[in-house]
C-alpha cells in the first residue's frame, strides 16, 4: 500500500510544528499540504485530495466544523481526524455525526496521536485489500474491542504489539523477526522482543531452520 497523504489545517504555528513533527515519526504517511484558514484549506484539499485531514476547530475565518460540513456536502473523498481544544459534548457529537474518524483533544501526547493514525492506517489497508470486511474488523474500527491481546509488562506497549500482530496476520505464514521488522517499519531488536514475549505466552510458534553453518534461524507464526 502506498503512503497515506495527509493535509493539516491548524492556525497556531507552534501546534502545527508539533503535529508535523509527530507525523514525521510515523511510517506510511506523507504530508502534502497545510493551511491556516478554512477557505485556503478547502481550495487546497479540493485540488490535492488528501486521504486524511487533521483538522482544528478554532480557525480565524470559520469553525473547522464548517469545513468538515462543506467537504461532506461536496463529496470530497477524504477522512477527518479532529485535533482541537473543543471538548463540549455538542461539538463532539456534531463532528462524529459527520463521520470524523477520530477526535483528539489538545493537549495530547505522541502515543495518542500515533494510535489514531495507526488505527486509520490499519483500517484503510483492510478496506483496500478486501472486497468484504469481517465483524472483527468493524469492531476494531469502531472501538468495540474489549481489551488488548495480552496484559503487557513494563517496556511493551499495546500500539506496537498491535502493529506486530497485524504484521503476523497479514503474512499468514512463518516469518523471521528481520523480515517482519522490514514489513512493519521497526527495528529488528524491538520486533524480536515482542515476538519472544508472544512465544513465551504460547501465542506464537517458533520453528528453527538450520543452515549449513551458524545458528539456526527462527521463524515465527501464530499457533
Amino acid at each position: 500500500m502506498t503512503n497515506i497523504s495527509v493535509f493539516i489545517v491548524e492556525d497556531d504555528p507552534m501546534v502545527l510544528e508539533v503535529n508535523k513533527n509527530f507525523l514525521d515519526k510515523m511510517t506510511g504517511f506523507t504530508l502534502i499540504g497545510e493551511a491556516q484558514t478554512c477557505e485556503d484549506a478547502y481550495k487546497q484539499i479540493s485540488k490535492k485530495k488528501p486521504n486524511l485531514v487533521l483538522l482544528d476547530m478554532y480557525l480565524p475565518d470559520k469553525p473547522g466544523i464548517d469545513l468538515l460540513q462543506k467537504l461532506r456536502n461536496d463529496c470530497i473523498p477524504c477522512d477527518i481526524i479532529m485535533i482541537t481544544a473543543a471538548r463540549d459534548t455538542k461539538t463532539v457529537q456534531d463532528v462524529l455525526r459527520m463521520g470524523a474518524f477520530d477526535y483528539l483533544i489538545k493537549p495530547f501526547r505522541f502515543e495518542r496521536f500515533q494510535k489514531a493514525l495507526q488505527n486509520f492506517y490499519t483500517t484503510v489497508k483492510k478496506i483496500n485489500t478486501s472486497s468484504n470486511v469481517k465483524q472483527e474488523d468493524l469492531d476494531d474500527w469502531f472501538g468495540h474491542t474489549q481489551e488488548s491481546l495480552l496484559s503487557l509488562p513494563k517496556g511493551l506497549n499495546d500500539i506496537t504489539m498491535k502493529q506486530i500482530v497485524d504484521g503476523l496476520i497479514e503474512t499468514n505464514g512463518p516469518i523471521t523477526s528481520e523480515q517482519l521488522a522490514q514489513n512493519v517499519g521497526m527495528a529488528r531488536v524491538t520486533v524480536r522482543k515482542y515476538l519472544d514475549f508472544l512465544a513465551n505466552k504460547g501465542k506464537v510458534h517458533i520453528d528453527l531452520k538450520y543452515g549449513t553453518v551458524g545458528r539456526p534461524t527462527k521463524y515465527y507464526s501464530f499457533k
